[in-house]
């Protein structure tokens, strides 16, 4: 019994995830990957490796795109769907996102200003529930 129990706790299981998860947390757009990184499957390992040291592909990806729209979103300084709001469905290089902050089109204004208002918001509900904790943690009289 003890043999059995020994063998199953050393055996390890690699993680691997599919390419688009791995494109996902590597902040790439998944169509732009080389044809071998769309077609296998990545392990937590190489995933690692890919962070700690990227390859000239990735490198290149990473500042010249295209991005993806979480990657393009966070460049312009709006939300996923102010994006969408703007007409911007399509991965965007980096040279197309900067043309479009050189433009400054209305709907960018409106999405960056809208964005802002969102941030102050959260600073100001989390300053709130702090202040709150900070009375609960008092003793009541």
């Amino acid at each position: 019994m003890l043999d059995t129990l020994d063998t199953m706790t050393s055996h390890q299981n690699t993680q691997t995830m599919k390419p688009a998860t791995a494109a996902k947390k590597l902040g790439v757009y998944l169509e732009a990957t080389p044809a071998e990184f769309q077609e296998g499957v990545v392990s937590r390992s190489e995933l690692t490796a890919l962070q700690a040291d990227p390859p000239q592909w990735l490198q290149d990806l990473r500042s010249n795109g295209p991005h993806p729209r979480p990657v393009v979103a966070a460049k312009l300084g709006v939300s996923i769907a102010g994006l969408a709001r703007g007409g911007v469905t399509e991965a965007l290089t980096t040279e197309q996102i900067e043309a479009l902050k050189a433009e400054g089109p209305e709907w960018l204004q409106k999405e960056r200003a809208t964005q802002a208002e969102v941030r102050k918001e959260a600073v100001r509900i989390k300053e709130k529930n702090a202040e709150r904790d900070d009375k609960g943690d008092q003793p009541r009289k």
